[in-house]
């Protein structure tokens, strides 16, 4: 096991109440976020008592390649268990063992096991373990790093050059090993974005259309926080001489978000209390890797803001929409715990035009939750009409 590794606290704390309970805890996310390393930390708190037996699997290693099928893994985890402790198992990218939930159902029914795996794809693992295991385990999202993460990772101070190398570098935990140079960033995450693409999308569903799907995630990348239809997407390939269906485009989207690549955000109506079913926003997970695809530019920064806050908003656990309200556009309605929280998020706010296009949607709505408006503005200046302002930097250190 790996033995040097930045604590990440705030997804130990989430699992930690978890530990020994006969549940699955299945640990979920995008390819290279540090889904490893979480397990890493379970393994360290777990081995503090010499009376647990720890089985640990790793699917990327070429040691655990002769486990191909739920047989395989309980082959193998029968000749490592030990009667007189107690047995924990951990499997990194569970998803590469054809069936696995077949096995995981067989080792929870025996209620001697305590289990967490990892894995990359949403379909292949609460698909299918929702179909057999309901109710018998819990999914754990880890994410790239949060801005906080971000400062403690690279060591470096809260200011506003430290965030905008963020913005353009993303959150990718091993950006701590390379220097924050363009160069050598965007090189790896090249890398990552290859592997992303062929290992978790096209391998997996078969995809024979490479190109069509390339071009998708690029029209995204440049689509970020605007609304967007399949047929949108579908007119504008046509327009490149790529004539692809609307049900096609749909479900690449969808492989594209089994992979935790990207998050879909529906929008909803505030005063008819109603999710609308076409113009959906797409966000990355990563903004790095975006960059990949629409090159880092201040000319798109009220977009890259918007994928910022919410990231930082699913990093926090909410439930999160685009609104609209009297013909209005809300940037997010956040929901969690029975609680709303309404946000809009502008590079800068430089004269009363662009006040009353910010705050003007926000002051109407007929309720008591908490507003915000987000901004880049050096001076931010406090509450108008019960409207919150606070500098981006501010809210992502500290809400």
């Amino acid at each position: 096991m790996i033995k040097n590794y930045i604590h990440r606290k705030y997804y130990q704390d989430k699992i930690t109440p978890f530990i020994d309970k006969n549940i699955i805890k299945v640990i979920i996310g995008q390819r290279r976020v540090g889904k490893s390393y979480i397990l890493y930390q379970i393994f360290d708190t777990l081995k503090q008592t010499t009376k647990n037996n720890i089985i640990y699997i790793n699917k990327e290693l070429n040691e655990f390649d002769s486990i191909k099928t739920h047989t395989d893994l309980l082959r193998f985890i029968n000749t490592k268990s030990k009667k007189n402790k107690k047995n924990y198992i951990l499997i990194d990218e569970i998803q590469d063992i054809n069936q696995f939930e077949k096995a995981l159902r067989d080792l929870i029914a025996k209620n001697g096991y305590d289990i967490y795996c990892t894995g990359t794809n949403a379909t292949m693992l609460s698909g299918e373990l929702a179909g057999t295991l309901s109710g018998r385990y819990i999914e754990i999202p880890i994410y790239s790093l949060s801005y906080p993460e971000f400062l403690l990772f690279h060591k470096l101070e809260n200011n506003t050059d430290t965030f905008f190398k963020y913005l353009k570098y993303g959150g990718l935990p091993y950006l701590i090993n390379l220097t924050l140079e363009d160069d050598i960033i965007y090189e790896y995450l090249r890398n990552i974005y290859n592997t992303i693409l062929f290992k978790d999308i096209v391998n997996r569903y078969n995809i024979r259309n490479i190109n069509f799907l390339e071009n998708l995630v690029k029209f995204l990348a440049s689509n970020i926080g605007n609304l967007i239809t399949a047929k949108k997407i579908s007119d504008y390939l046509k327009s490149q001489k790529i004539n692809i269906s609307v049900n096609i485009v749909l479900n690449y989207l969808s492989y594209l978000q089994n992979a935790y690549f990207i998050f879909k955000i529906p929008r909803y109506d505030i005063r008819g209390r109603k999710i609308f079913e076409i113009n959906d926003k797409y966000y990355f997970e990563d903004l790095g890797l975006r960059h990949i695809l629409s090159s880092y530019s201040m000319l798109d920064i009220n977009k890259v803001l918007e994928n910022i806050v919410f990231m930082h908003l699913k990093i926090k656990g909410y439930k999160i929409f685009v609104g609209k309200y009297n013909g209005r556009e809300i940037d997010f309605i956040c929901e969690k715990n029975s609680k709303k929280v309404y946000i809009q998020v502008t590079y800068l706010i430089p004269d009363d035009k662009v006040i009353q296009r910010e705050f003007g949607g926000l002051a109407h709505i007929p309720d008591n939750y908490p507003k915000y408006v987000l901004s880049m503005d050096p001076l931010v200046k406090g509450d108008y009409h019960g409207i919150e302002h606070l500098s981006i930097i501010d809210f992502l250190s500290n809400f």
